[in-house]
């Protein structure tokens, strides 16, 4: 959607950001323990660029994530992945999941793309108001974006709505939850000029690369 955005546009709000400390798992105090998750995912490592094909620019599936150091009295847990880059005044929601089994190690591939009978876990709403995983669509010429995946560890409390969104989660974070986890992955869309620029090069390569036959054997 947002790569029709000019150029133009991106760079003018380049400096326009949400901003890292607003993100839940720096924004939102635990009170009632401070445990450490661990999150990372097969697909990526800490603080690189995302495969594609987890973005607007690919497929646009849900990647896959894998947790550890869960704490035992948790009843749950929930997750929310949202744009600290974003040219919002709050971080853009990529995606919430609550009701995961805290027995649960992780998510394949595609679990929380959409949801389906088989999600193994309860969607809540992203910022365009959806149940399922928004993949990252950054404008074109604002720089790289930093998505952060946050896991929260929830002690037994209310259940959760039928389509909980931001605010809902904030407020089960800072009444239930125990431990926390966050993992960052980045992305950025090429700029029409430095795709085209890669494109000439690699045609002028190709023009004078010699033929295979001349090469010395």
């Amino acid at each position: 959607m947002l790569e029709k955005l000019p150029e133009s546009i991106g760079h003018a709000l380049e400096n326009h950001r949400a901003g890292m400390e607003k993100i839940l798992f720096h924004s939102v105090h635990l009170e009632h323990g401070d445990a450490q998750i661990q999150l990372v995912s097969p697909a990526f490592a800490p603080n690189s660029a995302m495969p594609v094909r987890f973005t607007s620019d690919g497929p646009g599936v849900s990647p896959p994530l894998q947790w550890a150091n869960i704490p035992a009295q948790t009843s749950m847990l929930a997750l929310i992945v949202e744009d600290a880059d974003a040219p919002t005044s709050e971080p853009l929601v990529h995606a919430i999941a609550v009701d995961i089994d805290p027995r649960l190690r992780g998510f394949d591939e595609g679990d929380i793309t959409a949801e389906t009978d088989s999600t193994p876990a309860h969607l809540g709403r992203n910022s365009y108001l959806r149940q399922a995983w928004l993949p990252p669509d950054p404008p074109p010429g604002h720089g790289v974006h930093r998505y952060a995946f946050q896991i929260f560890a929830l002690l037994p409390g209310d259940e959760f709505s039928g389509a909980p969104g931001r605010k809902e989660l904030v407020n089960a974070i800072r009444q239930r939850a125990i431990g926390s986890g966050c993992l960052i992955g980045t992305y950025q869309r090429e700029t029409v000029e430095k795709v085209t620029r890669e494109d000439e090069d690699a045609a002028l390569m190709e023009q004078n690369a010699l033929p295979v036959e001349s090469l010395p054997a």
